[in-house]
């Protein structure tokens, strides 16, 4: 008699229903043209018990379809065992049975690492879904510095990961950011297209050299505060570690409360010291995400409002135009 705590669990189907140009093509073929499925993916799919089915029978990649056929997939339930669930209070934005995203605050890791195990954000969303009877795996389709606050992607499934990820490397997926630096950038509309690298005596330190990945930054000035400090919305072209606080460093326009990339000048001026205890870490909010849901492919477009530390900052900085 099987035991049923040994009986393997599965997430909810996904379903496809098969079109008149699907006729007599292979599961396969239809699965990578319609969402771009991995091989890697497809063969855990095909080894899995109800991986795969069309009308409710299970079959092999290599099945032949016919016009209105039920394709189902079914994920294996995963959980991340060694992620300790810690209650925590999450900012949800959104949230359904493929991804989940949410509003980060300042100061927390995204994922565990080495010597810190807990007070991480995958610590809070694992109590969250064992709290709510759910066995999903911790999967973060990107991430944030530790002091950047905003919007973060979460996939309950690997097909959910993988839709996902492949949108990241397409550059498809928006990622907008609100920030507010020191000074006056050269462009009211701009774009900064200098590669990153490490910094050879600090390799944990991004800079700017010729030897490095190409990046790519967009921004556009939203609020001018004399020519003390700016306003900037900010989109990424790539993704690279630190980059846009290199990048505005880069121009001269270092973000406002970060220690590790701002310049001296800026750090023993009149504006450092007025906003000196009101932002304890850089200015930086992830606002806004645009990208097609990874299963329905429907437009999402998620946004997450600015911080107290950053309302407080915009507001102290708004005093520099009335003085």
């Amino acid at each position: 008699m099987e035991d049923d705590n040994k009986r393997t669990e599965y997430y909810e189907p996904i379903e496809f229903v098969a079109e008149a140009g699907d006729e007599g093509r292979t599961l396969r073929d239809v699965l990578r043209k319609r969402i771009g499925i991995s091989r890697r993916l497809m063969v855990r799919l095909k080894t899995s018990e109800e991986g795969l089915s069309v009308n409710g029978q299970k079959v092999w990649p290599n099945h032949k379809l016919a016009e209105g056929d039920v394709i189902s997939l079914r994920m294996e339930a995963e959980s991340s065992e060694t992620i300790l669930p810690q209650p925590m209070e999450l900012d949800i934005v959104f949230e359904d049975e493929h991804l989940l995203v949410l509003n980060k605050p300042a100061g927390l890791i995204v994922h565990p690492t080495t010597g810190h195990y807990l007070n991480t954000l995958a610590n809070g969303v694992m109590h969250y879904w064992q709290e709510k009877g759910e066995r999903v795996r911790f999967r973060p389709v990107h991430r944030l510095d530790e002091h950047t606050s905003g919007l973060v992607v979460v996939a309950k499934h690997s097909l959910a990961q993988q839709q996902l990820s492949a949108q990241m490397a397409e550059g498809t997926v928006v990622k907008e950011y609100r920030t507010f630096v020191y000074g006056r950038p050269p462009e009211a509309d701009g774009r900064i297209d200098t590669p990153i690298g490490r910094q050879t005596e600090d390799p944990h330190r991004r800079v700017v050299r010729e030897d490095g990945a190409q990046s790519l930054t967009f921004y556009r000035v939203t609020e001018t505060y004399g020519d003390q400090a700016s306003a900037v919305d900010v989109r990424l072209g790539t993704g690279r570690t630190h980059q846009i606080r290199v990048h505005m460093t880069h121009i001269g326009c270092p973000i406002i409360g970060d220690s590790y990339y701002s310049e001296e000048r800026w750090n023993e001026s009149e504006l450092a010291r007025c906003v000196e205890g009101i932002i304890e870490r850089q200015a930086l909010h992830a606002c806004r995400l645009v990208f097609r849901h990874p299963v329905t492919g429907d437009e999402m477009r998620l946004e997450a409002t600015l911080p107290e530390d950053m309302r407080l900052l915009e507001q102290e900085l708004g005093k520099l135009t009335k003085d």
